[in-house]
């Protein structure tokens, strides 16, 4: 019985470490880099090298993570700004029916615990989410930000 469901259109790098109950489809996964239990990471998104995805995150379509990121468990990454299950003339809605809004999260970064990252932003370089934060506008790099909304509380060491 196969404890992970990865797709053939899936990219993975070396040594790649994956752990059980993950759904990986139509995404890069770069070398050396761990995928732990309870992760979906969806087409058209991409996790650099030497990266660490935590227990229970969702990596949606259209989110680029760049090379040396941390993402803690239970992460949460939205492509849809304004999300429907049906049209204006009441039909479910398909992949015709709207856009993904990309994010990007850069070299070094670190997003933190049961974070809530909505689409079109950029988590700088080195920056640090704390956990629980929602992350609503862009992160500068080398800062630490957390809350709801997340805003800047310092420099990052």
């Amino acid at each position: 019985m196969s404890l992970q469901k990865i797709a053939p259109t899936v990219k993975l790098g070396k040594n790649v470490k994956i752990f059980d109950f993950v759904n990986l489809y139509g995404c890069e996964i770069g070398d050396n880099t761990k995928i732990g239990t309870f992760v979906e990471i969806q087409k058209n998104s991409s996790v650099g090298k030497n990266c660490k995805i935590s227990t229970h995150t969702f990596i949606c379509e259209g989110v680029v993570i760049e090379d040396n990121v941390f993402i803690g468990h239970g992460v949460m990454f939205i492509n849809d700004k304004y999300p429907r299950s049906v049209t204006n003339g009441g039909t479910m809605q398909t992949e015709a029916d709207w856009r993904v809004v990309p994010t990007t999260i850069k070299k070094g970064a670190s997003i933190g615990t049961n974070t809530t990252v909505l689409c079109g932003v950029t988590v700088g370089e080195n920056a640090i989410v704390g956990a629980g934060s929602v992350v609503t506008k862009n992160v500068p790099a080398n800062t630490v930000v957390a809350g709801v909304p997340a805003r800047v509380l310092r420099k990052a060491e």
